[in-house]
């Protein structure tokens, strides 16, 4: 879900109590397509035995980008410019993370 002014149509994230540079108030939550590209990608090397990973930056298709990491490829292969889909992973049973996977 991403927040929304309906004067505008602006899209944003992270949600907040106002639209940036516009201030208006009017928001709604509106369901996002959970598609986007990467924007950047880093590499976060591990000391063996633990399992390196990626931080990434995402473009959604609405407008906003997120910092989230890539899941389904290995960390070295996430590419500036790969189409991403979103999904939610559970990390245990009280808490979840939003992911993304190459589509």
């Amino acid at each position: 879900m991403l927040q929304r002014s309906r004067q505008n149509g602006g899209y944003f994230f992270y949600p907040r109590v106002a639209q940036p540079g516009t201030g208006n108030t009017d928001l709604e939550w509106v369901q996002a397509s959970g598609l986007g590209v990467v924007y950047s990608s880093t590499v976060v090397r591990q000391r063996p035995p633990t399992p390196n990973y990626n931080v990434a930056l995402i473009d959604l298709e609405e407008g906003v980008r997120m910092m989230s990491r890539v899941e389904g490829v290995p960390p070295e292969e996430v590419r500036i410019g790969m189409p991403v889909r979103a999904k939610i992973v559970a990390l245990d049973a009280d808490a979840s993370v939003l992911v993304f996977e190459p589509v």
